[in-house]
């Protein structure tokens, strides 16, 4: 992906960029063909699968997972459909549009994604299967489903929805029992979870989930002080700890109740460790790239934080500048030729150029 592609318009100099990027037809049009090509690709293949009976031994990608096998691993298969879904729904008039609906309607099957929904019932050991990751992605996918007002997407819409009620019965059984959350900067992050799960909940108005979200947000982060955010990241780290904690609160927190909460969450030397770039080594390794990610989720979350600042609190125009600069850098990154990052960070790219 060439660096002009994602920042043609925007004024360049040495300087941090004073506004941040935003969305085109033509990066959409250039992101779409990475999932496109992903999603039907098998391998290589990391299915994540706790093997129960040996008869399941010798079980295709497909067979475990009829949608979503493709992309390497089944979240990023399902956020890769989500993807093309937020593409389609911004600018349906994409080159691309007839390629895409062709691929969504292969994958939105109803026997399909009925098989999807029978795996968790399957295998006793797959209630923890994508737990919580790749669930927040599935409803983050079924929302975008939701609100499109397209014919065609009802039908996918309503043919999801064993798979959306399966994972909604296991993230409400399994949020009660979680007595400590995981400030992991990878999959199992809760705080990066229950952003989506929120943002599902109050797009639906399903008002008994987004109070246990609350609540249970507020039981695990709403007496933390001093994130050692100036410790991050580490080596592997796709999301920031501090700054995804953060991102959630502004959803929960009335805003000055958010802001007393920000002052002693992050302190000075936090803040300006994790608004500073990461350096990304060997794009080739699938760890090492994750930093990439990293820099896309930190921009999403710097952008909703930013919104939740007065303007005249200095750490915002921190925080934006910030965003604006790990977006600019990191775009150009994210189809550099290699599948480690092709299979997953166009995803995060979208979410964070949509994010305003």
């Amino acid at each position: 992906m060439k660096y002009g592609i994602f920042l043609a318009g925007l004024a360049m100099s040495g300087q941090v960029l004073a506004q941040t990027p935003s969305l085109t037809e033509a990066q959409a049009s250039h992101l779409a063909s990475l999932p496109l090509h992903c999603i039907t690709q098998v391998l290589p293949n990391k299915p994540n699968h706790t093997y129960e009976f040996e008869s399941d031994l010798q079980l295709t990608p497909q067979q475990l997972h009829p949608s979503f096998y493709g992309c390497l691993d089944w979240h990023s298969s399902v956020h890769g459909h989500w993807m093309l879904v937020r593409l389609l729904k911004t600018f349906p008039t994409l080159p691309e549009q007839s390629a895409i609906r062709a691929v969504l309607d292969s994958s939105f099957q109803a026997s399909r994604l009925q098989a999807e929904a029978a795996y968790f019932d399957t295998y006793k050991l797959a209630k923890g299967f994508e737990r919580t990751y790749g669930w927040a992605w599935l409803l983050k996918l079924d929302e975008e489903l939701q609100t499109w007002n397209d014919p065609q997407a009802k039908v996918w819409h309503r043919n999801l929805q064993p798979l959306t009620a399966k994972i909604l019965t296991l993230w409400k059984n399994f949020l009660p029992k979680q007595t400590y959350p995981n400030r992991t900067g990878v999959h199992p992050n809760t705080a990066f979870g229950l952003v989506f799960a929120l943002d599902y909940a109050r797009t639906v108005k399903d008002t008994e989930f987004e109070k246990l979200i609350i609540q249970r947000s507020k039981d695990y982060y709403g007496g933390n002080t001093n994130a050692p955010g100036y410790q991050e990241p580490d080596g592997t780290d796709f999301l920031s700890p501090s700054l995804e904690v953060c991102d959630l609160m502004r959803r929960v927190l009335p805003a000055k109740e958010f802001l007393n909460w920000f002052d002693r969450y992050l302190s000075k030397e936090s803040l300006n460790t994790v608004t500073k770039l990461p350096f990304v080594s060997d794009r080739t390794d699938y760890s090492i790239v994750h930093l990439d990610g990293l820099c896309l989720s930190r921009a999403w979350c710097m952008k909703g934080i930013a919104s939740a600042l007065p303007k005249q609190d200095k750490r915002r125009q921190l925080l934006l500048e910030s965003a604006s600069e790990h977006l600019s850098k990191t775009l150009p990154h994210v189809a550099a030729g290699n599948y480690g990052g092709e299979h997953w960070l166009a995803s995060f790219a979208v979410y964070a150029l949509s994010m305003k």
